[in-house]
């Protein structure tokens, strides 16, 4: 609150609001339905939970700071005292300088509202705690009611109580047919068979409706409806977003989830595995695979993205989805600002993100490369694990024979020795370049006698070098040299060059082959100076599929110095070493983690000096290349730095250090055997890799940054902006964290699924509420904070939450609980007074009446007509879009499924973030780039259009005809099994007569137009079958798709 106005207040104004608050009596209006929401909205944006936003020192948001003297000397509320409440003073003054809310703000208080305030202060100003922040209760009492006869379940006896209080009574129970349709589409998204409606409608039996019940629970069905509610949850799509929008694999996912629901997993483990499933006590594939739930968000692979900035929005998504879909409050509120209505602060937002922030991962995808972002799960088939297994196996006992092979070289390294007159010399390169000249056409010669040359390109010079003439650097020009080094991680070799820098180097790139910087990911080798040291490193997709060592001291500054990079071909870091002046230099290892291969994107030479959107070499000079397809020795190494370094061996080989520098010579490359044993080895590596590159993968988390990220608070968000540094941890506004919990995912996973929380149960079980009576009980069932809706029924919400947890957070159960009570078999048919009375049916004085999601209205009309592919799981298909679409978005082109992809349910339909299905679009599904868990219901033209004209719909109402055509003759029989297949009933005389009547119409209308009919009946790559005529097939196509059309075959009632 800011300070006093200094104009007077009218002495009258003070005197009549203490009057008038003596006079009102003393009855406290409800805080959490009248008097929060007040606060909330129109006081907390100024005196809330942001400190950096809280005007006057003043906070309402909490008892104690209402009560505090401000600045000014002034109390804004004293209890029971309006009359010297500044509150009451400030709400209720007519001058705008005084007046609260101020009139820049665009708020304003109603008379009602003022009241509301005023009597409140009157009452004792009580605070409570929001209702979503209290502990979930152990035991919540069962109201009595005084009809016995009507409830089945307690769930019926707190909505009976509710209506008494309003002297309402339940509707009846719905029609058999049309509660047997609600619940196979409630419970498995699809309309029930004909046959199951017609014998459920006969079944006398009590349990008869319970039984159809624990039927759909049963079916698979149940799993695919279950999982298509959480896709959206999870923001699951099959493309990245962003600009290019690029394709990914991460249908795998969707299965596990699907398997899941199907074996009835437990919903506490559920999240466990889905948050925590790589640190179980024993995890298994499936329970990793979960985890790729937290890598579901977008990523970019746009040119000069910053990698940094995208980790961090990563990690952030991460935040803000599981404070959608697991804590249903808007965390995102509290990223660049503490929340201004809840109580969350920024440091809050960012001890969550520490503990979301420990997988070795990149912010951005390979833009030249398809390789998995890590950290990647390998999903190999039952064939490639037998498989992978042996090759495994084999490269071991290879290891181990190479091992004891080299320990018994004695007597043969004494006899190659003995045999020498010369000194060994030093052969194999596959290029030597030593920059004694440039040709016209800007090649350069290759000394190792191969026929190839290197290029250069923008423009090296020569000047002084180690030996002659060297290649002059700027950081922008480069030389490549195809052909020469084009090695695989199973391939050993040594590249070495004399290299002079003239400042210190951040980071700069001495040679590479590979593609690209990030937009690679960095896939290929390369040797870096990184903080003015040598880097080293074989890369799959950085950071997390890579080998990497760096050495401890930096490179010599103003000469030549000669460096080197020896591997061995077995993917291990300790494989990969680094030489300085000949002589092995101590490292560190940063990464030893490279498990597929290194070529591919397009990278086709060895480079030096510069690439793609990196940082060159500066101010340098390279001079004396050799590249090598082996693992040279120490002392071949030291020939290349100093030529004679083999003969001055050779000459005191009696000597123990030269006598043993050349047995390495000749286990390295002159013993036959050993060279038999490597190649035997690389074929074995080889073979490996092919199978391992064959191996799907996804991305998961795991727990792998080599050092544990420190995590700060992000002024206003910004990546680059760090303030103090926040320690992992989860909101303590809504529950401690648990003693001895670990500060990581698992921990996290605890921590919500502590029986106590507040929020986890309640959002659970809401959200099932939601999706069987179209809205929760919190309507608002992504924010249960203080600008959300309050519970309609707030004891059966925490009732429910309460059975769920103690019941092991049964989903099934949960389902079965609120399905098989009397509140939802109500008919949905009601008096308009009624209507009138509770138009949203809060009170649950009827069946709910929703139209169905878009997945249903297309699954159900494919289920109707016979084409309905029931596969599960599997990668995403794509049935028929308009064309053009992708082209205008992305540049690629949409390639439809040529068969059964067009028939499949709709949750295995290809999502494509910047252009997602426009026909589940229309029908109000979401493009998924982020958490949605309520999809809001629209009602426009496009959507009967989409109905009547989709290829799809089209489709399914000629297939339709065509087996109803098949079926019988009997033009009534063909109507009652077509109304059955589309809306679960039959349908009465009168409508027989109409439909009748429309056939014979359509019928007229087409035998006067064939083409049309033909037209109409060939729609769609469902086989038509060319027996039947064509004009009667499409008069029974046109009635389909009325019937398709119809509001009741679309909703939910």
């Amino acid at each position: 609150m800011s300070q006093r106005c200094p104009l007077l207040v009218p002495t009258m104004l003070l005197l009549l609001a203490a009057a008038r608050a003596q006079q009102q009596p003393l009855d406290a209006p409800d805080f959490d339905r009248e008097v929060r929401p007040i606060l909330a909205d129109r006081c907390f944006p100024c005196h809330g939970p942001d400190a950096g936003k809280r005007k006057a020192g003043l906070r309402l948001d909490v008892e104690d700071g209402s009560r505090a003297t401000l600045e000014s000397g002034e109390r804004a509320i004293v209890p029971g005292d309006p009359a010297n409440s500044e509150l009451v003073r400030r709400i209720r003054s007519v001058d705008p300088e005084y007046r609260m809310p101020r009139p820049e703000s665009k708020l304003a208080l109603s008379d009602a509202e003022r009241d509301v305030l005023e009597r409140w202060i009157a009452s004792g100003a009580a605070y409570r705690t929001h209702w979503a922040w209290r502990p979930l209760p152990d035991l919540v009492p069962v109201p009595a009611v005084d009809d016995a006869r009507w409830p089945r379940n307690a769930i019926d006896s707190f909505v009976l109580a509710r209506l008494r209080t309003h002297e309402l009574v339940p509707a009846p129970e719905a029609p058999r047919a049309r509660l047997l349709r609600r619940a196979s589409f409630a419970l498995t998204g699809l309309p029930p068979e004909p046959d199951d409606v017609i014998a459920f409608e006969r079944d006398d039996a009590p349990d008869a409706f319970e039984r159809a019940v624990d039927r759909l629970l049963g079916s698979v069905a149940y799993a695919e409806h279950m999982t298509a509610d959480w896709l959206d949850a999870a923001r699951f799509a099959d493309t990245w977003g962003y600009q290019s929008d690029v394709h990914r694999e991460v249908w795998p996912w969707r299965d596990q989830v699907i398997r899941a629901f199907d074996r009835n997993l437990p919903y506490d483990e559920f999240l466990r595995q889905q948050l925590a499933g790589d640190l179980l006590p024993s995890p298994t594939r499936e329970s990793a695979l979960a985890t790729a739930f937290l890598r579901l968000h977008r990523m970019t692979n746009e040119g000069g993205s910053v990698e940094e900035e995208y980790r961090v929005e990563s990690v952030c998504d991460r935040v803000e989805t599981i404070g959608t879909a697991i804590l249903g409050v808007t965390l995102g509120c509290a990223k660049c600002h503490d929340h201004k209505y809840d109580p969350f602060t920024q440091r809050d937002y960012y001890g969550l993100s520490a503990l979301l922030d420990d997988a070795d991962e990149a912010g951005l995808y390979s833009h030249f490369t398809d390789a998995t972002p890590t950290p990647a799960l390998w999903l190999p088939t039952a064939d490639q694990e037998r498989e992978l297994a042996r090759a495994t196996r084999r490269i071991g006992e290879l290891e181990h024979a190479l091992r004891i092979a080299t320990a018994r070289r004695a007597d043969a390294f004494a006899a190659w020795l003995g045999a020498l007159t010369d000194p060994p010399a030093l052969t194999g390169a596959s290029g030597v370049f030593g920059f004694e000249s440039i040709a016209a056409d800007g090649t350069l010669d290759d000394a190792s006698g191969h026929a190839r040359r290197g290029r250069t390109a923008e423009g090296p010079t020569l000047g002084p070098g180690a030996v002659g003439q060297a290649l002059q650097l700027d950081g922008e020009n480069n030389a490549s040299f195809p052909g020469a080094a084009d090695f695989t991680r199973d391939d050993p070799f040594t590249i070495a060059c004399f290299v002079r820098v003239t400042e210190h180097h951040d980071r700069a790139v001495i040679w590479h082959r590979s593609r690209a910087w990030t937009d690679a990911g960095s896939r290929g080798y390369e040797l870096l100076l990184e903080d003015g040291r040598l880097s080293a490193a074989l890369i799959h997709f950085w950071p997390g599929n890579a080998l990497r060592v760096v050495a401890r001291e930096p490179l010599p500054i103003g000469r030549f110095v000669h460096v080197a990079a020896r591997y061995e071909g077995s993917s291990r870091a300790a494989g990969l070493s680094l030489f300085v002046d000949g002589v092995p230099v101590a490292t560190d290892v940063v990464r030893d983690a490279l498990t597929r291969e290194i070529e591919g994107g397009g990278a086709d030479a060895l480079t030096l000096g510069q690439r793609f959107r990196d940082k060159g070499l500066r101010g340098a000079a390279i001079d004396e290349l050799a590249v090598v397809p082996r693992a040279l020795a120490g002392l071949e190494i030291a020939e290349l730095a100093a030529p004679g370094a083999l003969r001055e061996a050779f000459a005191h080989q009696n000597e123990a250090p030269q006598r043993g520098a050349l047995r390495e010579v000749f286990l390295a490359s002159h013993d036959q055997e050993l060279t038999r044993l490597r190649g035997e080895l690389r074929d074995a590596r080889r073979a490996r890799s092919a199978i391992v590159g064959a191996i799907r993968e996804i991305v998961t988390m795991r727990d792998d940054v080599p050092v544990p990220r420190i995590a700060y608070r992000l002024e206003r968000g910004n990546y680059e902006r760090r303030a103090e540094p926040v320690e992992p941890a989860a909101p303590a506004a809504i529950l401690p964290w648990p003693k001895g919990a670990p500060r990581n995912r698992l921990g996290l996973a605890q921590w919500l699924l502590d029986p106590r929380h507040p929020l986890t149960a309640r959002v659970a079980v809401n959200r099932i509420w939601q999706m069987h009576f179209g809205r929760g009980l919190v309507p608002t069932s992504e924010d249960f904070g203080t600008q959300g809706q309050r519970p309609v029924h707030p004891e059966l919400l925490d009732w429910l939450a309460r059975r769920f947890v103690d019941s092991g957070w049964d989903l099934k159960a949960l389902h079965r609980l609120i399905v098989t009570s009397s509140t939802w078999r109500q008919d949905s048919r009601c008096a308009p007074t009624l209507r009138e009375l509770d138009p949203d049916n809060e009170l649950l004085a009827r069946g709910a009446s929703f139209r169905l999601a878009a997945e249903a209205i297309r699954d159900g009309a494919l289920f109707a007509s016979g084409l309905l592919v029931r596969e599960v799981g599997g990668p995403s298909v794509k049935p028929y879009q308009p064309p053009g679409l992708w082209e205008e978005k992305s540049g690629t082109s949409y390639q439809e499924d040529p068969g059964k992809g067009l028939w499949r349910r709709s949750l295995y339909t290809y999502q494509k973030r910047t252009s997602p299905p426009p026909a589940m679009t229309t029908l109000d599904a979401g493009s998924r780039e982020v958490c949605s868990v309520r999809r809001q219901r629209t009602s426009n033209p496009l959507q009967a259009l989409l109905l009547m004209n989709d290829p799809q719909h089209v489709e399914t109402a000629r297939s339709l005809a065509q087996r109803t055509l098949h079926e019988t003759v009997d033009r009534r029989a063909r109507i009652e099994r077509m109304v059955r297949r589309v809306i679960a009933r039959a349908p009465s005389p009168g409508e027989v007569d109409v439909m009748l009547e429309a056939v014979a119409e359509e019928r007229a209308r087409f035998a006067a137009e064939p083409a049309a009919a033909l037209a109409l009946c060939s729609v769609g790559k469902a086989p038509r079958d060319e027996s039947l005529d064509v004009t009667e097939l499409a008069a029974w196509t046109a009635l389909a798709s009325t019937l398709f059309s119809l509001d009741e075959a679309v909703t939910l009632r």
